[in-house]
């Protein structure tokens, strides 16, 4: 721990006039070069979570001080992170400058629901690596990896929950992963299992930079990245080697160590949420619907998908094995209670076997009330995708789908799609279906492409593919064995799928014949 300590003073107490804070192995020159998508993608997700949407709705806006935010000279932040305790190196370069101004200043409004978060999340995360023997300051990875969201899924590999597990990494550290428990989602389990493997990667490297990068993108391209800088074992040595993605991952997450410790400095604020520090669980050992104990309890199911993300359809499946369930204190002493009423209440409705696999709707969205808007139709086009017919109607996409069934983003000309408007607005908003598509993008401000972007819209003649219906209990890769020279990935790409494990129950999938 002292050479820790040493080589931490040593790196960040030097002078501006050595802009790079850190040991001159750790200096990585770049124009600029910053990582900064899935930030934006990840904090942009969250604002979609439960407690952040109801705290923005009961406040009306984020609680930033200004919109702007500051720019500190380098000296300020060497000094400041100088000022953090930590057994973790922390360096400091142009890069990570650059990331601090991503959460400080590019996202500032958004960081502040992470900030809003902490209170609920962190004390679990500090418990659970304590009693691991690792160091707290892992905790911070949970925000590069997920933005502190539970219900995170990587739109490029699956990988899900807080601590962004894959499916066959997460099943390797014990976590259930079925078409109804999904425990990557899980605060508690997905927690240890993380802990796991940073101490199984600890062991193979002896660094904590390198298990933060080997975490992020696998020991088997850090070993590789190793074996290319001439077996270097230094973050920085091996930088380059590195997949792109992990390249930013310490960048960030020094930013993000920095701006939870210094996010008054920037006037940044916490959003209040409303979400209940004080939680017990209970084990569920008949299987129980969240629906029936909101139903039956007036607790907002928003709340306790919230609290539970890790049940995919609402189903607690106790009958199988014992499961946990989360509830705020002050209602548990209710639930037990109540627990007969509970399991009586709507039971065909909601304990049935169909209802078991899982439906992508149901999420910790919370659709819009359509009372009194008028509904209208509007037929898809050659070039249209969701993301543009919810700009030309100014709806929320979510909405869109929600009032489509729609999965994901996937939608074929000349699919009719409704949309629910103000009545007041209805006569403007009723002449877009006959609008050109360059008229829709000038009605919004949008410059005309020659060539618009037209994906996920499906195509190809219906002779070329075989349809399948799910069934209970089906898997992907049940369903690919059904099928001759079909891979996962084909069925995948075909049906804008991201997530393996989330289909439901009667849902067409296509799949391409073999020729």
């Amino acid at each position: 721990m002292m050479k820790h300590l040493i080589l931490l003073l040593f790196s960040l107490t030097l002078t501006i006039s050595k802009l790079d804070a850190k040991p001159a192995n750790d200096t990585i020159i770049l124009n600029s070069e910053i990582y900064a998508e899935k930030i934006t993608m990840d904090l942009d997700s969250l604002v979609n979570s439960w407690y952040v949407k109801m705290a923005i709705k009961d406040h009306n806006a984020y609680p930033v001080a200004d919109s702007l935010g500051r720019e500190f000279p380098d000296s300020v932040y060497i000094e400041r992170l100088n000022k953090i305790n930590s057994v973790i190196r922390i360096p400091y370069n142009s890069i990570i400058r650059n990331h601090i101004h991503v959460y400080t200043i590019r996202q500032r409004k958004n960081f502040s629901a992470v900030l809003g978060l902490l209170d609920y999340y962190f004390p679990l995360f500090e418990d659970i690596f304590d009693s691991m023997g690792l160091p707290s300051e892992l905790k911070y990875v949970s925000i590069i990896e997920s933005a502190l969201n539970p219900n995170a899924v990587n739109r490029y590999t699956g990988a899900t929950g807080l601590w962004q597990f894959m499916f066959s990494t997460g099943r390797m550290y014990g976590l259930t992963i079925n078409s109804v428990v999904d425990e990557r989602r899980d605060p508690v389990k997905a927690t240890y299992a993380a802990a796991k493997f940073m101490k199984d990667l600890y062991d193979i490297y002896h660094d904590w930079l390198l298990v933060i990068a080997a975490y992020n993108c696998g020991p088997g391209n850090v070993n590789k990245a190793i074996r290319r800088s001439g077996n270097k074992k230094d973050y920085w040595e091996i930088y380059y080697r590195l997949p792109r993605e992990t390249r930013g991952f310490i960048p960030q997450y020094v930013a993000a160590i920095y701006a939870v410790n210094f996010y008054r400095e920037h006037n940044i604020k916490p959003l209040p949420l409303n979400i209940p520090v004080s939680t017990d669980t209970i084990l569920v050992r008949k299987d129980i619907h969240l629906n029936q104990i909101s139903e039956v309890m007036g607790i907002p199911l928003g709340e306790l998908r919230a609290l539970n993300p890790q049940y995919r359809t609402g189903l607690v499946p106790g009958s199988t094995k014992p499961f946990s369930l989360t509830l705020p204190m002050s209602h548990l002493g209710d639930f037990i209670d109540l627990n007969d009423t509970i399991r009586k209440h709507k039971p065909e409705l909601y304990l049935s076997k169909v209802n078991r696999t899982a439906d992508p709707s149901r999420s910790s969205y919370i659709p819009t009330d359509v009372k009194g808007k008028t509904k209208l139709i509007y037929t898809v086009k050659e070039g249209d995708n969701l993301g543009y017919i919810s700009e030309w109607y100014r709806v929320g996409l979510s909405d869109l789908r929600y009032w489509n069934n729609i999965y994901r983003n996937t939608i074929r000309v000349g699919q009719k799609i409704a949309v629910f408007v103000d009545p007041a607005k209805s006569d403007y908003f009723s002449q877009i279906n006959s609008m050109t598509f360059a008229e829709k993008q000038q009605m919004v401000g949008k410059p005309v492409s020659s060539n618009p972007v037209s994906l996920p819209v499906l195509s190809g003649s219906d002779e070329d593919y075989i349809t399948y219906t799910v069934r209970y209990g089906d898997t992907i890769w049940d369903i690919i064995k059904r099928f001759e020279n079909v891979t996962t990935s084909d069925v995948l790409s075909l049906n804008n799928i991201s997530d393996p494990g989330r289909i439901q129950v009667g849902q067409k999938l296509r799949i391409k014949k073999k020729s």
